[in-house]
């Protein structure tokens, strides 16, 4: 297991990020974003599905529990998956996701993928309370990145 952690100032730099780890990504992969209400899993989703070039704007996928945006220029599409009101593994993986065909990204996915999944890139977001604030109103981000199992053995994203 690998992991490393860093600083992001700003929702731009967050998109920035996750169009970052859309570029490591490929069919197969799993994304778990873990951090409270408006840490900023939405807004990296939302990088990652530009940088792959999706079809259809990137949103939480709340009321909905996943959504999946094809490629129109071909690839495994990103399938969004909200597993907020899930209590367990079982009902992620009832939602019968070709996790082998797609790229996953799982927001609040703590304790739902070991059941589900044998490797996955975890990122934890932490947005400060009662930071201080930059001359713009935004609170930076503490970011840990961590890779589990063989695929992500290596990862460095900062």
């Amino acid at each position: 297991m690998s992991e490393n952690s860093f600083t992001i100032d700003t929702p731009e730099a967050m998109e920035e990020f996750g169009a970052r780890v859309a570029r490591e990504l490929r069919a197969g992969d799993v994304v778990a974003l873990n951090g409270e209400l408006g840490a900023g899993k939405t807004t990296f989703t939302r990088g990652l599905g530009q940088a792959l070039g999706v079809r259809g704007a990137v949103t939480s996928p709340t009321f909905v529990l996943a959504r999946t945006h094809p490629r129109p220029a071909g690839g495994a599409p990103l399938v969004h998956v909200d597993a907020y009101r899930m209590g367990n593994p079982a009902e992620l993986d009832d939602l019968d996701i070709d996790f082998e065909g797609s790229i996953v990204v799982v927001e609040w996915a703590a304790g739902m993928l070991d059941a589900v999944v044998d490797e996955w890139l975890e990122i934890g977001i932490v947005r400060p309370v009662g930071g201080v604030e930059s001359e713009e109103g935004v609170e930076p981000r503490q970011v840990t990145v961590t890779g589990h199992g063989h695929r992500w053995a290596d990862i460095r994203l900062d």
